[in-house]
């Protein structure tokens, strides 16, 4: 098995404003779906209304995230999965679900972690 990171970035969410509580209710749904599968491990949104901060080795605070990185926002899904194959189906699950494209990444495996 593996951890497979799902997103989307907020600007990808278009589906008009009537179709929104569908929208909610759909991804719900597949997040429902991935817990009764025993695949899920964590989902959420990134809250826009709290400011990213840079934190440095000496503890130094800085307002604002990576300049050189764009923007992290919108949702995740965060799936313990067999495959990227099944990572795949799984994103196109969340992509019916919330009306929008869907970006993959495996994490990396670390034994110590």
């Amino acid at each position: 098995m593996a951890r497979f990171l799902i997103t989307f970035p907020a600007a990808a969410m278009v589906a008009p404003a009537d179709e929104m509580a569908a929208v909610d209710r759909d991804a719900h749904a597949v997040i429902a779906q991935a817990k009764a599968e025993g695949v899920y491990v964590f989902a959420g949104g990134i809250d826009g209304s709290v400011p990213p901060v840079r934190v440095s080795a000496d503890g130094t605070v800085t307002e604002g995230g990576y300049p050189s990185a764009r923007r992290l926002d919108g949702g995740f899904a965060v799936l313990d999965l067999p495959s990227r194959n099944a990572a795949l189906s799984w994103a196109a699950r969340f992509a019916r679900a919330c009306r929008c494209d869907q970006e993959v990444r495996a994490f990396g495996f670390d034994p110590a972690a």
